[in-house]
C-alpha cells in the first residue's frame, strides 16, 4: 500500500557514522590578514572526475514538429526539506563516467528517455559555496522522438519513487508557479533555468531588449 512520506524524527549525526557527507572544521584568512573559522559539509562520494554531480536539461523535440520543444522535470520526495521537490533528473557520477555520461544514465533511468547527444555541458559549478563543497554540472541532451510526445518507461532503483513530467519549455514557469500552490518546493536550478528563460523572451519582445 502505497503511503505519504513523512520524517518519523531526526537526530544529530556523529561523522564517523556517516555514509554520504562528513562535517568540515575551516580555519581560514581572510583579505585583512584575520584569521577566521568557518563550517562546511564535505562529499565523500566525489570520483575521479572530481565533480559530484551532473543536472540535466534536457531537451526533447518531435522529428516532425509534432509538439513545441519540451524537456523533462521530476517530483520526488526529498527528507531534508521534508516536502515533494521539482527538479531536474539528476545523479552523482560514478567512478569512470564522464559527467556526460552520468547526465546520459541518470535521464535513462529516473525518465526513460534517451538522449542521442550533448547540446552542452556546463563548467563546474557549485551548488551552495556557503555551506557545502559540493559541485556538480549542467548538461544540456537532446532527445529527438519520431513523432508524438513519448512517456519510455523508466527504469527506478529500488527505493526510487520519482515521478517525471514532460513540459513545453515556452509553459515551464507557468507550470512552476502552479507547483508553489500545491505546496511543492521547486529546486533552485530548475527555478533559474525557467525564470532566465521567460526573461529572455520577455527581453526579446520588448523595446529594452539589445
Amino acid at each position: 500500500m502505497s503511503q505519504h512520506p513523512k520524517i518519523l524524527s531526526t537526530e544529530d549525526l556523529d561523522t564517523s557514522d556517516a555514509k554520504w557527507v562528513s562535517l568540515k572544521k575551516i580555519n581560514w584568512q581572510d583579505q585583512k590578514g584575520r584569521k577566521r573559522v568557518w563550517e562546511a559539509a564535505d562529499r565523500r562520494t566525489r570520483g575521479n572526475s572530481g565533480i559530484d554531480a551532473v543536472a540535466v536539461l534536457a531537451l526533447i523535440r518531435s522529428k516532425t514538429h509534432a509538439f513545441p520543444i519540451s524537456t523533462v522535470i521530476i517530483e520526488q520526495y526529498r527528507p531534508p526539506i521534508g516536502k515533494f521537490i521539482v527538479e531536474l533528473p539528476a545523479g552523482l557520477i560514478d567512478d569512470g563516467e564522464t559527467p556526460e555520461q552520468a547526465a546520459i544514465r541518470e535521464l535513462r533511468e529516473e525518465t526513460g528517455y534517451e538522449a542521442e547527444g550533448v547540446l552542452d555541458s556546463s563548467a563546474v559549478m557549485a551548488n551552495d559555496p556557503g555551506m557545502s563543497t559540493s559541485n556538480m554540472k549542467l548538461v544540456v541532451l537532446d532527445v529527438p522522438l519520431n513523432e508524438a510526445m513519448e512517456s519510455p518507461d523508466q527504469n527506478l532503483e529500488d527505493g526510487e519513487a520519482i515521478v517525471r513530467r514532460a513540459i513545453e519549455v515556452r509553459n515551464l514557469s507557468k507550470e512552476l508557479k502552479e507547483y508553489e500552490k500545491k505546496d511543492y518546493i521547486v529546486d533552485a536550478r530548475l527555478s533559474h533555468f525557467a525564470a532566465g528563460f521567460e526573461l529572455a523572451e520577455r527581453l526579446r519582445t520588448s523595446d529594452i531588449a539589445p
